[in-house]
């Protein structure tokens, strides 16, 4: 899942970035309003982070311009303004949830995953498919019962695949998803994580989980086949 965090204290920014990273999130940042509209119209984020109190255009701008759009992504707005008033116009502007400082981080991640979940219409903290489960808030995967060791990168990649199932995904979108803009290119990324995931996903099993759409990208079934 990749989030655009949108602060202009460098400090909090940089706390915030540092905890979804932890929580296998791709994250990108902006301290303003217009590379922040910048970075939405040319990527795909699932959740923005928004400080209402960002220079011009300012986040409840932003968020009013793009709500009049049509967009749809969910957004958090974040804000030191906590009277009852502010909350309610950062709302009715098209927020989808409301966070004032100072705030926990735990309550931030929280806060997070439930509008992902919204947005997901699949159960976020727990996914399955076959007898592979991921749980987002223990940061574990199991396979067959059993705890498997993956990476952050391997998580992220499993977790899109999983709210993707039974879809066809390409290689740009899992890119798109899963790597922010800092990521170093490197043509076959996609391809190298996969690779390894299959091999602790599916192993020597005849039946396999993950399969390849020849020319297209990448499917992850309900069942094993």
């Amino acid at each position: 899942m990749r989030i655009l965090v949108v602060e202009d204290d460098p400090q909090l920014s940089g706390l915030i970035c540092e905890a979804l990273e932890y929580a296998c999130y791709a994250v990108d940042s902006a301290t303003d309003g217009e590379t922040a509209a910048e970075l939405v119209a040319v990527n795909a984020y699932d959740l923005v982070v928004l400080d209402w109190g960002i220079p011009a255009p300012s986040g409840i701008e932003l968020l009013r311009d793009w709500r009049r759009q049509g967009a749809s992504l969910p957004v958090l707005m974040l804000t030191a303004r906590d009277a009852v008033e502010d909350r309610v116009g950062g709302l009715d502007t098209g927020a989808d949830d409301y966070l004032t400082k100072p705030f926990s981080f735990a309550e931030l991640l929280a806060r997070v995953r439930s509008l992902l979940r919204r947005r997901g219409q699949r159960p976020l903290v727990a996914l399955e498919a076959g007898d592979v489960r991921l749980d987002r808030g223990k940061h574990l995967v199991t396979v067959a019962g059993s705890p498997t060791p993956v990476s952050p990168k391997e998580f992220a990649v499993l977790e899109y695949l999983l709210r993707r199932q039974d879809e066809v995904v390409t290689r740009t979108e899992i890119e798109e998803h899963v790597w922010n803009d800092e990521a170093e290119p490197m043509a076959n990324v996609v391809d190298v994580v996969i690779h390894r995931l299959r091999k602790k996903i599916d192993g020597d099993r005849d039946e396999r989980l993950i399969h390849t759409v020849r020319g297209v990208g990448y499917t992850l079934r309900g069942e094993r086949s």
